[in-house]
C-alpha cells in the first residue's frame, strides 16, 4: 500500500514513512493511493470480535506491512473504560460514544494506538533518530496527544492550545499534564494561529541528524487510519441491534474534518451507510461549502461552547477534495493568498452527494442538552448536542447514528448552563480523570504570540 500526496507534488511513499513524516513535503496530506475494501461478509466476519480486533484488521487493509497490529490495539485500548466504542441509546436516539479513552474525549481512540504505529514506523523505516511531536490543539488532541506519549522512549511531544479558545478543564487537563517528555504552551490567538503556526514549523524543516519532527494532529494519517475503524465498527453492532433497519445516516460533529473523513473512508471501502450529516457551531466554513461550494475562511472566529469545534481552516477537508478529483493544490494556494476558494461545480456536486450539513448556535445547542436530559436522563456535552439539535426530530435522520465526541463533563460551564445551574457531577458520574485535573499542580504556564511559535519550538529542541 502506498501513499500520495493531496497536492500530488511529491512522490509515493509507504504507510510507515507517512506516518513518521506527518505532512508530505509538499504541505499536502497523505492519502491511499487506492482506497482499500472491506470484505463482502465483514458484518459477519466482525460480530463476534472484540473492538481491539475489528481495529486491527481494518488497520491491517491500510497497513499490511505491519505486523502484531492485533497486540497493538489490544495494548492501546486496554486503558478505555469497557467497550472504547459502544453503541448507546438515548430515547429513541443511537449514539456512538467515542469519549471512553483516557481523556474523555473521541482523540483517544487514534492517539492511544499513534505511538505504537509510529514505534513500528520507526523499525520499518530503520529510523534512529527521536520523534519530537509538534501538535496544535482545539481541545481535545493535545490532551490526548500528551497522555498517548507520556513518558514513550524516544518519543518528546509540544502542545500549543489557544489561551482563551478552550474549556477549563480542557486547559487543566494539558497544563497539569506528568511525563518527562511534555510540554504545553498557550497562544495568545485562536485556533487556527495556532495550527498556522506549526504548519510554519514544519515549512522550515527543522529536523536533523538527531530528530524527526512529527506530528500528532489529524493531518497525520496514523490519526485517520484508526478512527475509520470505529464507524466499521460501529455498522457492525448498528446490524445486530437494528437487523432489519435501513442503512444509517452518520451525524459527526466536526471542525477539522477528520472524524467525518473517516466516516466517508469507510464508506468507500464498503460500509453501506446512508447520509453523512456535517454538524458545525457558529464557525461554520464547513457547511457553508458543503452547501454552496465557496470556502472561505475571511470572517471573524467566534468562542462558541463547543470549542473543538472553534476552527475556519479545516485540515483534512483537503482530503475530501482529493478524493472528489479537485484540484487540491490550487484550492490551498488560493485559500493561503486570498483567503477563499471555489470548488469546480463536479467536485461542488459531488459533496453535496455525500454529505448533508447544518450548523446550531449555542442556544440551540444549551436548549438541545436540557431536553434530552429531561427526557431521557442522557447527558450530552456540546459538541454532540449540535449534532443532535440539528437532527432530532426530522425524518430524513429517523435511522442515524449520532457521533458522541466528548464526555459532558470537559464542558461543565456550558453544560450547567443548560441544566439550569446543576453541574455535570450533580446528574452523572464525572471520570476520575476528570476531577484530578482540578487538583493536580499546573506545570506549564508559558504563553507566546502566534509570531512567538518558532522561537518557542527552536528553544524547546535545543
Amino acid at each position: 500500500m502506498r501513499y500520495i500526496s493531496t497536492r500530488a507534488q511529491s512522490t509515493a511513499v509507504s504507510g510507515a514513512e507517512a506516518i513518521l513524516q506527518g505532512l508530505a513535503p509538499d504541505g499536502g496530506l497523505y492519502v491511499p493511493e487506492v482506497m482499500p475494501v472491506l470484505p463482502e461478509d465483514f458484518v459477519k466476519r466482525f460480530a463476534p470480535l472484540d473492538y481491539a480486533e475489528r481495529a486491527a484488521f481494518v488497520l491491517s487493509l491500510f497497513l499490511p506491512e505491519f505486523d502484531g497490529l492485533d497486540a497493538l490495539c489490544r495494548d492501546a485500548y486496554r486503558r478505555f473504560d469497557g467497550h472504547p466504542a459502544p453503541l448507546a441509546r438515548a430515547g429513541e436516539m443511537s449514539v456512538l460514544e467515542l469519549w471512553h479513552g483516557p481523556t474523555c474525549a473521541f482523540k483517544d481512540m487514534a492517539l492511544q494506538v499513534l505511538p505504537g504505529l509510529m514505534k513500528k514506523a520507526k523499525t520499518l523505516t530503520g529510523e534512529t533518530r527521536d520523534i519530537y511531536i509538534l501538535t496544535a490543539t482545539s481541545g481535545d488532541t493535545g490532551k490526548a496527544a500528551l497522555e498517548g506519549f507520556r513518558d514513550a522512549p524516544g518519543f518528546r511531544v509540544l502542545v500549543f492550545y489557544p489561551e482563551e479558545g478552550v474549556s477549563e478543564i480542557q486547559k487543566l487537563q494539558m497544563v497539569t499534564q506528568e511525563g518527562e517528555n511534555v510540554c504545553v504552551c498557550a497562544v495568545r490567538g485562536d485556533f487556527d494561529d495556532a495550527q498556522n503556526g506549526v504548519k510554519q514549523v514544519f515549512a522550515k524543516n527543522l529536523s536533523n541528524d538527531r530528530f524527526l519532527l512529527s506530528s500528532a494532529n489529524s493531518i497525520n494519517l496514523g490519526r485517520l487510519l484508526p478512527q475509520v475503524a470505529y464507524y466499521v465498527s460501529a455498522y457492525v453492532d448498528w446490524t445486530a441491534q437494528k437487523p432489519s433497519a435501513p442503512s444509517p445516516a452518520v451525524v459527526v460533529p466536526t471542525g477539522n474534518f477528520g472524524n467525518i473523513l473517516a466516516a466517508l473512508y469507510a464508506k468507500r471501502m464498503g460500509v453501506p451507510f446512508g447520509r453523512l450529516v456535517c454538524a458545525s457551531n457558529r464557525n461554520h466554513v464547513l457547511t457553508d461549502v458543503i452547501q454552496t461550494g465557496v470556502y472561505d475562511r475571511k470572517r471573524p472566529m467566534v468562542r462558541t461552547d463547543s470549542p473543538s469545534m472553534d476552527i475556519l481552516v479545516s485540515s483534512n477537508f483537503e482530503r475530501a477534495l482529493h478524493l472528489l478529483g479537485a484540484d487540491v493544490a490550487e484550492c490551498m494556494d488560493s485559500l493561503s493568498k486570498d483567503g477563499k476558494y471555489t470548488l469546480g461545480a463536479d467536485v461542488s456536486a459531488g459533496l453535496q452527494t455525500e454529505f448533508d450539513a447544518f450548523w446550531r448556535s449555542d442556544m440551540e445547542g444549551r436548549a438541545c442538552i436540557h431536553k434530552v436530559y429531561e427526557e431521557t436522563g442522557y447527558l450530552l456535552d456540546p459538541h454532540t448536542a449540535v449534532a443532535v439539535s440539528g437532527v432530532c426530530g426530522n425524518p430524513l435522520y429517523r435511522d442515524a447514528i449520532i457521533v458522541a465526541t466528548a464526555h459532558p463533563g470537559k464542558f461543565p460551564e456550558a453544560v450547567g448552563a443548560a441544566l439550569g445551574g446543576r453541574a455535570p457531577e450533580d446528574v452523572i458520574d464525572v471520570p476520575q480523570a476528570l476531577t484530578d485535573a482540578k487538583t493536580k499542580p499546573r506545570r506549564f504556564s508559558r504563553a507566546v504570540a502566534p509570531d512567538g511559535i518558532l522561537d518557542f519550538v527552536l528553544e524547546w529542541i535545543m
